[in-house]
C-alpha cells in the first residue's frame, strides 16, 4: 500500500510554505521602510491557503457547453495584496514599521507551529515505516 504524503501531511505542509513566502513578503516590506513609493505587501494567508489546497479557484468560468474547457487556478503562487496604512507617510510610502515588525513575529511562531505539526506527522510516519 502506497503512502500519499498529501493525506498524510494534510494542511500542514501548504500552511508551512505560505508561512514562509509570507515571511519573504514582510521582510522585503521592513527592507523598504525607507524607500519612498514604497506600496506594503501582505498575503492574506486563508485565502492563499484555500487556493493552495485546491479549495478556491482564483477565477471561475462559466461553461455555455459541456465540452468547454475548465477554468485552471494558478496554485503555485499565492498573490500577494498591497496593504492600505493607517498612517500615510509624506514621501508615498506605505510601510510601518511597527505594524510589520508585530505581522513579523506573528508569522514566525506561526512558521515555528506548522514546522512543529509537520515534524510530529514525519516522525509518526517514521514510526508507523518501521512498525513501531
Amino acid at each position: 500500500m502506497a503512502i500519499s504524503f498529501e493525506s498524510a501531511l494534510g494542511v500542514h505542509e501548504s500552511a508551512f510554505k505560505l508561512r514562509a513566502r509570507r515571511a519573504e513578503i514582510l521582510a522585503d516590506n521592513m527592507a523598504n521602510v525607507d524607500t519612498p513609493n514604497y506600496k506594503a505587501k501582505d498575503l492574506d494567508f486563508r485565502q492563499a491557503l484555500a487556493v493552495e489546497r485546491g479549495e478556491q479557484s482564483r477565477f471561475s468560468l462559466d461553461a455555455t457547453h459541456q465540452r468547454h474547457l475548465h477554468g485552471v487556478s494558478e496554485l503555485g503562487d499565492a498573490e500577494a495584496k498591497y496593504r492600505v496604512p493607517n498612517q500615510p507617510s509624506v514621501d508615498g510610502n506605505t510601510v510601518e514599521e511597527h505594524i510589520e515588525h508585530a505581522a513579523y513575529m506573528k508569522n514566525a511562531l506561526d512558521f515555528q507551529a506548522s514546522f512543529t505539526f509537520l515534524n510530529g506527522k514525519f516522525k509518526g510516519l517514521t514510526s508507523a515505516l518501521r512498525g513501531e
